[in-house]
């Protein structure tokens, strides 16, 4: 079945999408662009590694690499980012955190926290949804957004860019790099551009010139392997890659040969993949000044139960769990939970109540409290509600 849809494959390329051009038989589709589209790609700019700058001061100024010490795991680990800092010396995601130790000694190493980085990622994610609610998140730390339509009533997407990024600084101390275009590919490569804290634009009269210029291995797909490949095929940009023949790419690199005939002129027409299901909702905040009283404590819980029912509200979900997270003076994080039979009323006190039970299961907050938060997991709709039926009723 497989090779018989391959074969119709090829015949549909050779017979359908090809001219004759003075007796040459030439493959030649049709590009379909739609260059209607407004497509902002944010990438949040080392954001695991800003993070830990955010938390830790001290670290702005050093080489920190986001992995656990390889001289504590026996060479073990991997870098999941790294610093601006820690990059002069080479270092990179991916790359073996022996490597990374090898290449400076002097750099610091910090296990990830991604309950941290989760918390934070979606308090972006929040501010996303201020402007647009077609929003496809890739990870952690980037999303395209379609604001073709947005809830600002702004025409001008380079506009709200700027306003994306001025209250992503506002409201979490990070920067983000942002990539405009009419297309995802182009707005991933344009947010690549001009890092950090970046904007670029590529519309579609620039199109074609950015792409002749990007070297091969800038095409997003094209991983080390393939890069090998191009070259011995003496493709090292995009010009390279415009002059060969969608046949010899499908010969050569099969369906992402297709892939790439399009991308190199321009064509994406992917759209942004919105329709997903939240899988929680929450809110923390660090504090300058540690917490070191119950009644401090409450007050704060009191706060984040408020903005966290806000946010329930705004996205139409309530939830069955709720999670408490502390981070004490020593960085010691305590995460703890209550799963209810039903889901939690949306209520703010009720919410808060349920925290105020799990925390007086932890240690006494006299020793210094730098973080608090709250968040609701197994979410639903607020459509759907539980019917407790009297089964047992005469």
């Amino acid at each position: 079945m497989k090779s018989l849809l391959k074969g119709f494959f090829y015949w549909f390329i050779k017979n359908v999408c090809s001219k004759v051009r003075g007796g040459i038989q030439m493959t030649e589709c049709y590009i379909q662009i739609d260059a209607s589209r407004k497509i902002i790609h944010v990438d949040m700019d080392a954001f695991f590694a800003s993070i830990e700058q955010r938390e830790h001061p001290e670290f702005v100024t050093q080489p920190l690499v986001i992995a656990k010490d390889p001289r504590t795991t026996g060479g073990r680990g991997v870098v999941t980012t790294a610093n601006y800092l820690a990059r002069q010396y080479g270092i990179h995601s991916a790359m073996p955190a022996s490597k990374a130790l090898d290449l400076c000694p002097k750099a610091i190493f910090k296990a990830p926290d991604f309950e941290l980085f989760r918390s934070v990622s979606d308090q972006i994610h929040d501010i996303f949804h201020e402007y647009t609610d077609k929003i496809e998140t890739v990870a952690l730390d980037e999303a395209y957004l379609d604001v073709t339509e947005n809830k600002k009533k702004i025409d001008d997407p380079i506009y709200l860019a700027h306003l994306i990024q001025s209250e992503i600084w506002e409201k979490t101390h990070l920067t983000c790099s942002t990539g405009i275009s009419y297309s995802k590919f182009l707005a991933k490569e344009a947010s690549d551009y001009r890092k950090p804290a970046g904007v670029t634009v590529i519309s579609e009269d620039d199109a074609h010139d950015f792409l002749m210029r990007l070297k091969i291995e800038k095409y997003r797909g094209v991983g080390k392997k393939t890069v090998e490949k191009m070259k011995a095929l003496n493709i090292n940009n995009g010009f390279d890659l415009y002059q060969k023949s969608e046949m010899f790419l499908i010969k050569e690199f099969g369906k992402f040969g297709y892939i790439l005939y399009r991308r190199v002129r321009g064509s994406d027409n992917r759209k942004v993949e919105y329709q997903r299901e939240r899988k929680s909702i929450g809110k923390e905040r660090t504090y300058p000044h540690e917490l070191n009283s119950m009644v401090d404590v409450e007050r704060e819980l009191s706060k984040i139960a408020d903005l966290v029912v806000n946010s329930l509200q705004k996205h139409q979900k309530h939830g069955k769990t709720v999670v408490l997270k502390v981070r004490y003076s020593d960085f010691t994080t305590i995460t703890k939970r209550i799963t209810e039979a039903d889901f939690i009323e949306n209520d703010a006190k009720l919410i808060y109540n349920e925290v105020i039970d799990i925390f007086e299961e932890l240690p006494d907050p006299s020793k210094g409290i730098r973080l608090l938060g709250i968040t609701l997991t197994n979410l639903a709709n607020l459509s759907f509600q539980n019917i407790n039926l009297p089964l047992y009723q005469k």
